[in-house]
């Protein structure tokens, strides 16, 4: 597996820079992140800052204006950005604004330090007035559940610098560009706030928070149709201006963009088609009026450097994860109750906490409907809810918003030739859907309850309708929906309530979203499911930390499939069912448990059981990361390693045998991620310890043998 390298470059009297290894390897901010403390500094004449972690560095000229001039991947030593560009752009009743940016580069595949001192500033553009260092700060309010990672830490450590710009007219306009630098990973945020200091209404059109020149991926001469060319694999970039779909790429493809850069003329590409500029602006909007003495704040663009395969990268974007959104971390193991009655869902509680599940959702088909307003109503599920609460149980509920039809005049209008991403979707600045976001919140308020499982929140549909006072129409419809969504969000995140969404709200206080997959594998036979449910994990945790994705397992039939796809009865299939459990909770995923009860004799509880204080014992070291080994396929041992070098425990392997047979198998494990170097005590789950050195390549090769349709694990400690 590939490592990050350092050279050192020695400068020798013909002036030939030479590269020689450095003698002692660096330290890896995946093991060990203590190191990359994030800083800022000025240069000695004062003409240039640099935002500084040791991992990523972001450096700007201070004069003739403000301007990023150097953007370096140090893991790698790849410098990425190739040109200068403003900072960002405004349009202000319809007036576009450059903030900062030097004009006069000869060349824009690379930028060399001697041409900056003759670039100029553009006259037109906005120029930088002042800057200030400090730390980031909380984005929105975390009420911390028992359930987060022990080490999660809320708001980001790092720094934070604000570059403040005015316009050349002096009229009152500024425009702040807000940068923070995170301590221990090379990942960065920034977004903008627009000061309306004028006495008059202003209406901010359009906004650019970020525009970079990055270094092609890939030269490719020819351009041919329906061959996309390479994007740069350097710089991962996602933003809080997030909508529908299971990852990044889809949620954030209305905002994010890989753009051709007309200024690059020496590009190898013959047309001139090189995906190299990113940019980072709404496809409409944000069109959004603001009163003097008011400021507008825009969405945060967050960029992740990155080196190395896939492993490396896919922990790279979880670390930033859970720094950027620690809630992420909080994975309470919860019962999908198929029930609306209160005394049912009573005894449900007492269930759930017999066994140690942690939480209880009144799921989709459950009947249950959290949008009655009736006082009397209210009050008796505050009942329940104080009994879950004394039982350490968490209850939650389930609402649909997208996928549903109301009034005809409170639907989404979408532009000629586009349809709704759904089918269908309410406008939330319809009255029925301000009616909604209210009734959302009043139900909290009255009843206590602790979870919200939002069945399709806004996709991000366009609405061409004037909807006054909120949405003017098509322009501003996408960011006033997705603000009055984001706001909802933030004040259950503030609230304590745990929120699943099928859609990419990570960032603005969502806990989780689907891990991937596919709802008709619910309905496959149960022999089907298990291999299914290994996959869909394999596959997500790429991108996504275990605690981020739900899963699914059907205690009670689920679309289809009848009895060979369901568990119930629950004492028919207890094998199947400690399978589910196991694969799920061995590789710290929390599934869906949909069904009318947990158990259903004391054998069966005690299955359950057993499963349930097996992961709690080992929890923590279960739901941190994982290393990717062999994905299931039915054919032969499927295998993960979890590692987290924070803990006393830093690594946990767990390998599953799909096959009615003993099997036994010499696996090559990686102990990289786990911080162990030299030795490793390994303990099988039946077994005593064994000592296993590591290889020069961070491995060890360790036996596994594993009982027919069976799940085995070995820890894994450093030698005292």
């Amino acid at each position: 597996m590939p490592r990050p390298y350092l050279l050192s470059i020695v400068a020798v009297c013909s002036g030939v820079a030479l590269a020689a290894p450095a003698t002692s390897a660096p330290p890896d901010h995946l093991v060990d992140p203590s190191p990359f403390v994030a800083h800022a500094a000025r240069s000695d004449d004062g003409r240039e800052l640099v935002l500084d972690n040791g991992l990523l560095r972001r450096t700007w000229r201070l004069t003739p204006n403000g301007a990023c001039v150097g953007y370096d991947n140090l893991v790698t030593g790849e410098s990425m950005l190739r040109s200068v560009r403003p900072e960002a752009r405004v349009t202000i009743d319809g007036v576009a604004h450059d903030l900062g940016g030097l004009a006069g580069q000869p060349n824009h595949a690379f930028l060399l330090p001697e041409w900056l001192d003759a670039m100029t500033a553009d006259a037109g553009a906005m120029r930088l007035v002042d800057v200030e260092i400090g730390e980031p700060e909380e984005r929105l309010a975390w009420n911390r559940r028992r359930h987060a990672a022990p080490d999660a830490v809320w708001p980001p450590k790092g720094v934070s610098i604000e570059m403040r710009y005015a316009m050349p007219t002096d009229d009152g306009i500024e425009v702040t560009v807000h940068y923070e630098m995170f301590d221990g990973i090379p990942a960065m945020s920034k977004w903008i706030t627009v000061h309306n200091g004028t006495d008059r209404e202003i209406t901010v059109d359009r906004i650019t928070v970020e525009e970079l020149a990055i270094v092609e991926h890939a030269n490719w001469v020819e351009f041919r149709e329906g061959v996309p060319l390479p994007r740069p694999e350097s710089l991962h970039v996602e933003t809080d201006f997030a909508f529908g779909g299971f990852n990044p790429e889809n949620a954030n493809r209305h905002v994010v963009h890989w753009r051709t850069d007309p200024l690059f003329t020496t590009q190898v590409n013959w047309a001139k088609q090189t995906p190299c500029l990113l940019v980072c602006e709404p496809n409409r909007g944000p069109a959004q009026r603001i009163v003097p003495g008011d400021t507008f704040e825009s969405f945060r663009v967050f960029e992740l450097a990155q080196d190395g395969d896939r492993e490396r990268r896919g922990l790279n974007l979880r670390r930033m994860y859970r720094t950027v959104a620690p809630w992420v971390t909080e994975n309470p193991i919860t019962h999908h109750l198929l029930t609306n009655d209160p005394d049912r869902v009573m005894t449900a509680i007492d269930e759930a906490a017999e066994v140690g599940f942690e939480a209880i959702i009144l799921s989709f088909g459950s009947g249950f409907n959290m949008e009655n307003r009736d006082p009397a109503f209210l009050a008796r599920w505050k009942e329940v809810a104080d009994h879950a609460e004394s039982k350490g149980i968490e209850l939650g509920c389930y609402s649909p918003f997208s996928s549903r039809g109301v009034g005809a005049e409170h639907m989404i209008v979408p532009p000629k030739g586009a349809s709704p991403t759904h089918g269908r979707c309410p406008a939330v600045t319809s009255d029925w859907g301000l009616q909604w976001l209210d009734t959302m919140r009043g139900f909290y308020d009255a009843t206590g309850f602790d979870q919200f499982e939002n069945d399709g929140p806004y996709p991000g549909d366009v609405d061409v309708t004037a909807r006054p006072p909120l949405q003017q129409g098509e322009l501003d419809s996408r960011w006033v929906q997705w603000d009055l969504t984001r706001d909802l969000y933030r004040d259950l995140r503030a609230d304590g309530v745990y929120i699943n969404a099928p859609d990419y709200y990570y960032l603005n206080g969502s806990n989780k979203c689907g891990m991937g997959y596919r709802e008709v594998n619910w309905s496959l036979p149960r022999a089907h499911q298990v291999i299914h449910t290994r996959q869909n994990i394999y596959d997500g945790t790429w991108t996504k930390t275990p605690s981020m994705g739900w899963m699914h397992v059907p205690l009670a039939q689920y679309h289809g499939g009848g009895a060979a796809a369901t568990i119930e009865p629950l004492r028919e299939h207890l094998d199947h069912y400690q399978r589910m459990l196991e694969s799920n909770l061995a590789l710290g995923v929390q599934a869906h448990y949909r069904g009318p009860r947990l158990f259903d004799t004391p054998e069966t509880r005690d299955r359950v059981t057993s499963v349930v204080d097996w992961f709690k014992r080992y929890r923590d070291i279960l739901e941190s990361d994982v290393v990717h080994g062999r994905r299931a396929d039915g054919r032969d041992l499927d295998w993960m390693l979890h590692a987290n070098p924070a803990l006393q425990t830093p690594g946990m392997l767990v390998v599953f045998n799909p096959l009615d047979r003993e099997v036994t198998r010499t696996l090559r494990v990686d102990l990289h991620y786990t911080g162990l170097d030299e030795a490793a005590i390994v303990s099988a789950s039946h077994a005593d310890p064994v000592r296993h050195e590591v290889g020069r390549d961070g491995t060890i090769e360790l036996e596994a043998t594993v009982a027919p349709g069976a799940m085995a694990w070995w820890t894994i400690r450093g030698v005292e």
